[in-house]
């Protein structure tokens, strides 16, 4: 059996509904491929230990697509402020919502929640889910491209979008090149309940055997990621709960008083992937396929949302009779996001070579740094205006 479709999209990740969604009413048909089914969420005492920092941009986006509003509003957490250390006892860097004249800096969402919200919002919509469901073979040819799925179904599309993650099928059917460097590093998240209040404030320090970030989620409790070496990321994992938390209380300077796991310690590793192209007759690439940074900006998913923002807008620019797997218009979404895809990967690449380098005058530069940049509202500024879009 085969079916044709203006676009399939495949990988239903969080970029890949938010894709599908902001596509819904386009007048493009749609189908979209995701071979794991929906997880259940947790009962209300649970927590998921993926956690992401979703800018008030990408809340935006989210909300126009009716997904945000769909969050519970108990489960979501304003980042008010943020506070990111040095490896010595001076050197920090504030940022205030309040000082940039701005609600929030961030909200904290769990993924599975936010999943589920953009699962009900594309719901109804005209759409074609195939879920779960694998695909076999993926060819591509000058007026179409065909995704035959492992039922033997055939599905036809004029565009082929893949959001199906860093190790990306799509991107490696296609042969396109990727550049990637392994920091060697795993990124523990764990969530804890904490003694003091963060008072939506997120904690981040800089240390010379990694990035600790403590994150505030509703009520007492925080979530970490702690990016370290492979070796030290397995001992972590491996601790009892007493000790994990006594680990992260320290590592923290007791910030939030007195740590307790809610959630159990999880790994996952890290790398910075560079693709040679994002785009190609009959292909676009999103999210993790089309790039993956280092998490210690945070700013991962959001830079996968807008792709799909970016996407979504020149293909909703193509005229009524523009062909949406036309490559002349698919390299204006490649143009219109090379620039933030770069900026952010030399940040966070330059960022985690110079916090992981045990030299002196390494370490003088980095903590200098912190101290000047935290003496330059316009520069904070900046970077904060850049951070929430």
């Amino acid at each position: 059996m085969s079916r044709t479709f203006d676009i399939v999209i495949i990988g239903g990740g969080l970029v890949g509904l938010s894709l599908a969604r902001a596509l819904a009413g386009s007048g493009l048909s749609l189908a979209l491929v995701e071979p794991q089914p929906p997880a259940p969420l947790p009962g209300d005492e649970s927590w998921d230990s993926r956690i992401y920092a979703v800018s008030p941009g990408s809340a935006t986006f989210l909300e126009r697509g009716g997904a945000w509003q769909r969050l519970p509003q108990e489960r979501v957490t304003r980042i008010e402020a943020m506070r990111v250390y040095g490896d010595d006892a001076a050197a920090c860097l504030d940022f205030s919502a309040y000082d940039t004249g701005l609600r929030e800096l961030a909200f904290i969402v769990e993924s599975c929640r936010l999943q589920h919200a953009l699962r009900e919002a594309i719901a109804g919509q005209d759409a074609r889910i195939h879920c779960p469901a694998a695909w076999s073979a993926l060819e591509f040819h000058p007026d179409h491209a065909a995704v035959r799925l492992e039922d033997g179904s055939e599905l036809a599309a004029r565009l082929v979008i893949g959001a199906d993650g860093a190790g990306s099928r799509v991107r490696a059917q296609a042969g396109i090149a990727v550049d990637e460097s392994d920091y060697r590093q795993l990124g523990v998240v764990a969530n804890f309940s904490c003694e003091k209040p963060h008072r939506g404030t997120a904690f981040q320090w800089f240390m010379r055997d990694g990035v600790l970030a403590l994150l505030p989620l509703p009520g007492n409790r925080v979530s970490m990621v702690w990016s370290v070496a492979q070796e030290r990321g397995r001992h972590l994992m491996a601790l009892p709960d007493a000790e994990l938390s006594a680990e992260v209380e320290s590592a923290s300077r007791g910030v939030v008083g007195a740590l307790r796991v809610v959630t159990p310690a999880a790994g996952f590793p890290l790398r910075l992937q560079r693709v040679g192209q994002i785009a190609m007759p009959r292909l676009a690439l999103v999210g993790d396929a089309a790039h993956n940074v280092h998490p210690l900006a945070g700013q991962g998913v959001n830079l996968g949302f807008r792709d799909a923002r970016s996407l979504a807008g020149v293909l909703g620019e193509r005229g009524p009779q523009g062909d949406c797997g036309d490559y002349a218009l698919l390299r204006r979404y490649e143009r219109a996001r090379r620039e933030d895809v770069l900026a952010l990967q030399l940040v966070t690449d330059g960022l985690q070579k110079l916090f992981n380098n045990n030299g002196v005058w390494p370490a003088r530069a980095r903590n200098l740094g912190l101290r000047l940049v935290n003496r330059q509202p316009l520069l904070k500024n900046f970077l904060v205006n850049h951070a929430v879009a």
